[in-house]
């Protein structure tokens, strides 16, 4: 259709291995959750066609709730959520495929995470085919420790570091302003690193960057899990995971890309929501008691900063 039979099968082939990859090793660390696969089609003469693989482990030992969703669709015009940057290919046909996941683990001292990594390829009429990725990674915490910020990010540098100097402080920069709820002028997290509309090596140069994120993702979150998942928390500790758990669903409804995509080209509701963590609070007005580790998170580690 719009792209070659090679490219689309090179990222298609790329995209479901990372997700069995990932998954495998979730449940090999949870021990007693298993990933539920639901393979889903939507036929042609709807508004979106195309098929996917929505993988998700609710009440594991470790995640609460751990989905890995692949998709592959076409579409007759390029939703409103991907031309922002992209105007004159406003109403063209388009083809997406991309891997998308978010693990709530069940401990909160366990950090939420988000990855996604994604290829869009579009053609205007009259004009050469265009195609371009997306994605990164960003680490969302609820008691937050210098060691696994610095892990997490250090990790995303290292990933990007073949690409050129430049491409993870403007990625992590770009991590900041995106995962940021501007109706609170909070961050969601404590980021990571972020690119989108992502061309400029070409498309071999370009393929190869967000093969480097993907593989990175085991690398740069496990090691946190390790570390946190057998300690000890009581029910202050899970009423505010469950409260900043309201933050995240804020942001994904309300100013996240990816959903509006999904949401606006008609695609599959069940699996673009697959992010809503199982179980969340929301309080008035709610404050931190001074001094304490709840308000360490909202004044210290939130705010953007350098961590590496």
């Amino acid at each position: 259709m719009i792209t070659t039979e090679k490219t689309v099968h090179a990222v298609r082939d790329y995209l479901r291995g990372l997700q069995q990859s990932i998954t495998d090793a979730a449940t090999a660390l949870d021990g007693q959750g298993q990933f539920v696969v639901d393979e889903w089609h939507k036929p042609s003469g709807e508004t979106l066609q195309g098929e996917g693989r929505t993988m998700i482990m609710e009440q594991g030992a470790v995640f609460e709730r751990a989905g890995v969703g692949f998709s592959h669709v076409t579409g007759p015009r390029l939703p409103p959520s991907a031309t922002q940057h992209r105007p004159e290919l406003a109403g063209a046909p388009f083809e997406a495929m991309g891997v998308s996941l978010v693990f709530h683990p069940r401990n909160p001292h366990v950090p939420t995470v988000h990855m996604n990594v994604r290829m869009i390829a579009a053609t205007a009429p009259g004009q050469a085919p265009v195609c371009w990725f997306g994605g990164g990674m960003d680490l969302t915490p609820y008691y937050a420790t210098q060691e696994d910020a610095t892990h997490f990010h250090r990790t995303c540098r290292d990933a990007l570091a073949p690409f050129g100097a430049d491409k993870y402080p403007r990625f992590k920069t770009w991590c900041d302003e995106y995962f940021c709820l501007k109706h609170r002028a909070e961050q969601r997290g404590i980021g990571g690193v972020f690119f989108d509309d992502f061309s400029e090596l070409g498309f071999e140069g370009s393929f190869a960057l967000q093969r480097a994120v993907g593989d990175a993702f085991l690398q740069a979150y496990m090691p946190i899990v390790e570390r946190r998942m057998n300690m000890p928390y009581g029910e202050r500790e899970r009423a505010f995971q469950l409260y900043r758990r309201g933050r995240y669903v804020e942001f994904n409804l309300v100013w996240d890309r990816g959903t509006h995509f999904g949401l606006q080209s008609g695609g599959r509701s069940e699996s673009i929501l697959l992010s809503m963590p199982p179980l969340v609070s929301w309080s008035y007005n709610w404050q931190a008691e001074p001094g304490s580790a709840e308000e360490a998170l909202t004044r210290h580690f939130l705010p953007p900063r350098d961590w590496v």
